[in-house]
C-alpha cells in the first residue's frame, strides 16, 4: 500500500482508523472506539471511527476532520500535506502536529524541488 499522508503529518495508511475501514473490519473498530472513550474519553459509535483519509471529498471521516483547521487551511490551499506549503511550519500546524508528524513533513519538505 503506497504511504497516504494527512495534511498535518500524520500518515494514514498507518492509524488503525483507517487501516480497520479498509479492511471493513468492524471489531477493530470497535475495539477503536472503546480505546478512544478510555483513553481520551472521545465516545463515539464505532462507525464514527471510520475512516478514508482527509484528503477525502466523498468518502469517510471522522466527525473531527469537519471541524479541523489544519485539514481546511491545506484544503483551501490546494496543497498536499502542510510540507508543500510556501508558509511551512506556521502557527496553525505547530500546536497540533506530534513529534512525529513533524518529522514526516520536515522529510517530505526536504525531497521536494527548492523552487516550492
Amino acid at each position: 500500500m503506497k504511504k497516504m499522508i494527512a495534511y498535518c503529518g500524520l500518515v494514514c495508511t498507518d492509524c488503525e482508523a483507517y487501516l480497520s475501514t479498509q479492511r471493513g473490519d468492524l471489531d477493530a473498530l470497535v475495539r477503536l472506539a472503546a480505546r478512544a472513550r478510555e483513553e481520551f474519553g472521545v465516545d463515539l459509535p464505532p462507525h464514527e471511527h471510520m475512516c478514508d483519509g482527509c484528503h477525502t471529498t466523498s468518502g469517510r471521516q471522522i466527525p473531527y476532520c469537519g471541524t479541523c483547521a489544519i485539514r481546511a487551511c491545506g484544503v483551501e490551499r490546494g496543497v498536499a500535506n502542510c510540507a508543500h506549503c510556501t508558509d511551512y511550519p506556521c502557527e496553525t500546524l505547530l500546536p497540533h502536529a506530534s513529534p512525529a508528524q513533524k518529522a514526516t513533513l520536515d522529510a517530505i519538505r526536504e525531497d521536494l524541488p527548492p523552487s516550492r
